[in-house]
């Protein structure tokens, strides 16, 4: 006699959350209950509340195993933003499980550069793939836009622009606007041309349903007009929409001529994507994620791991130099890491903002030694108050004054070589091309390791022996 599959395997409840709509664990585990059953309309019914956005986190939340599942079992209903959406580290493995008929479907809806977005990171035959099922002027425009650097206005860009002669009025923009058939989904700006399609102005559409038939788009123009070389980095394209508060802006060619719009929900994509890689260059893991292979991720951490090490012996060598000091004073092995943890800290503390102001470009060269100054002199303050703490504790706790001194100054030396280090070292790095966020960490920790422990041995060696 046959099982139930339900006696099995019950369908969770549905709970009334106060987050109905998002991917709760209630919501992941109907979800997959709709799998294991083969149930396709009961998996749609439940994936249909979800944001594209929702269906990637569980994506690249579930196994290999349960990923394809789920994919096949969604068939048809597979939505081309969710590619978008999706991390990297699976995206070539979802595309190589769906149908060629639904990822065909699901790319023609996309804008041209979500496509760019999906297929620059792709092996060619799978880009390839992509490329076939577009229209043939969505096909050339995707291939034109590959030709630009990576990391580039030109691979950020959308291609589809609305645009308008510059001595129109209301009137005619908004029946060229009703005539056409494939404006944007998504649009900001009536970007105004010249005969030579030369960008010279912005329009915003509230101003142009606001107006009157009879007035000239020329005369509402919006007073903010910033236009983005179609080679310049991306980086320098989220920073120009940040600092000048821009919505939308056209990306010209060499010529100056309008190739495309850059909309500000690419370029905050870009900077939220340089703030996380700077965080996690600072823990020294690059570019990381939770669906990356055992195997890359070990490869991906092991370098600056190995540099660690290297800093590491550097350290104990200098610790080598007092066997005699600490053999006679036991104190000073109780003491010493005291030093050297806290020169970390201020110096990681100097060192993220030292990174994070280079990032948004607030550090600069007519500041730079102003900001060496600041962080110098937090670092004496902090130094000279935890000097005093430090000094009675070693009074207290070893019964006389000299360690109490010796810890003292050796506190404040390193806290203001932390200061100076964590803010010089991340300016250097960038100066020689090295992004300072990978690079500073090793660096600072190697000089506050290293003078710490220099400082408190050698005071120790020279006032306690």
């Amino acid at each position: 006699m046959a099982e139930d599959p339900e006696q099995n395997n019950p369908e969770p409840d549905r709970e009334e959350d106060e987050d109905a709509y998002l991917l709760s664990p209630q919501a992941v585990a109907r979800i997959m209950y709709a799998v294991d059953a083969g149930d396709q309309k009961l998996l749609w019914e439940e994936m249909e509340p979800l944001h594209a956005a929702d269906i990637a986190d569980l994506l690249e939340q579930i196994n290999a195993f349960d990923r394809r599942r789920l994919i096949e079992l969604y068939g048809t209903e597979f939505d081309g933003d969710l590619l978008t959406e999706l991390d990297e580290s699976i995206r070539e493995e979802v595309i190589a499980i769906l149908h060629p008929e639904v990822l065909a479907e699901a790319v023609r809806e996309l804008e041209s550069d979500d496509v760019v977005d999906l297929v620059e990171d792709l092996e060619d035959e799978q880009q390839n793939a992509i490329l076939e099922v577009l229209e043939d002027s969505d096909r050339v425009a995707v291939r034109q836009s590959l030709t630009y650097p990576e990391y580039s206005a030109g691979r950020l860009m959308q291609r589809e622009v609305v645009m308008a002669p510059e001595h129109w009025n209301v009137g005619e923009a908004i029946d060229y606007m009703r005539d056409q058939d494939d404006l944007p989904e998504q649009f900001y700006h009536i970007v105004l041309v010249d005969p030579k399609l030369h960008p010279v102005g912005n329009v915003m559409l509230g101003k142009v349903m606001a107006s009157r038939r009879e007035v000239l788009l020329s005369s509402i123009v919006e007073e903010t007009f910033h236009t983005i070389p179609v080679n310049q980095d991306e980086e320098d394209v989220a920073y120009a929409f940040n600092q000048y508060h821009l919505i939308s802006a056209p990306v010209v060619d060499e010529n100056d001529r309008l190739v495309g719009v850059i909309t500000i929900d690419d370029a905050m994509a870009v900077l939220d994507e340089e703030h996380e890689e700077d965080i996690l260059r600072l823990a020294g893991v690059g570019e990381s994620s939770l669906s990356d292979k055992v195997i890359d991720t070990t490869k991906r951490r092991f370098p600056w791991l190995a540099v660690n090490l290297v800093t590491a012996i550097l350290a104990s060598l200098v610790i080598a130099q007092f066997e005699a000091a600490i053999a006679q004073i036991v104190a000073l092995a109780v003491l010493m890491p005291i030093v050297a943890s806290m020169g970390g800290n201020a110096g990681t503390q100097s060192l993220t903002v030292a990174v994070r102001a280079i990032a948004t470009k607030d550090l600069t060269a007519s500041n730079v030694w102003r900001v060496i100054r600041r962080e110098c002199m937090v670092g004496l303050i902090n130094g000279v108050i935890f000097a005093v703490v430090m000094g009675v504790v070693g009074v207290l706790w070893f019964g006389g004054p000299q360690l109490g001194y010796v810890i003292a100054a050796a506190m404040v030396i390193n806290l203001v070589v932390a200061g100076l280090a964590g803010t010089v070292i991340p300016v250097i790095l960038d100066r020689i091309g090295i992004d300072p966020a990978l690079a500073s960490g090793a660096f600072v920790t190697t000089v506050t390791d290293v003078v710490g422990f220099f400082a408190f041995l050698g005071l120790a060696a020279a006032v306690l022996l």
